[in-house]
């Protein structure tokens, strides 16, 4: 059974930083498309960043570009996003997804499987 297990929310001050990391209980991660989603308080799920299985292509949704990071790790099965320069409106419950081949990174339907999200607050 596959699982995902996110870890490294928290609460922040703006301007600071995170380390979210996501842990794969999958066989063969290292063909897995990965992204992470956000979901904020009254509000739709929305992309954030995603990487292909290969490592070599990422993608990030406009509001993130230039502050977060996306990798992986294919070696521990896990997939990080480095937040930096967080600000208030980055609050969300931020969420690990895994697709065997995600024809779109920034649509939620392309991927297969979810984690239960993790918290991450970011107070001004």
């Amino acid at each position: 059974q596959v699982q995902l297990v996110e870890s490294g929310g928290g609460l922040v001050q703006a301007g600071g930083s995170l380390r979210l990391s996501c842990a794969a209980s999958i066989r063969t991660f290292s063909s897995y498309d990965m992204g992470w989603f956000r979901q904020a308080p009254g509000k739709e799920r929305e992309f954030g960043a995603g990487i292909r299985w290969f490592g070599g292509y990422t993608d990030y949704t406009d509001s993130v570009k230039g502050r977060f990071t996306i990798s992986r790790d294919n070696a521990k099965k896990e997939v990080y996003l480095l937040m930096n320069s967080l600000k208030p409106e980055d609050t969300a419950v931020y969420y690990c997804a895994a697709a065997i081949s995600a024809g779109n990174l920034h649509v939620g339907a392309s991927y297969d499987y979810w984690g239960q999200g993790t918290q991450v607050t970011v107070s001004s």
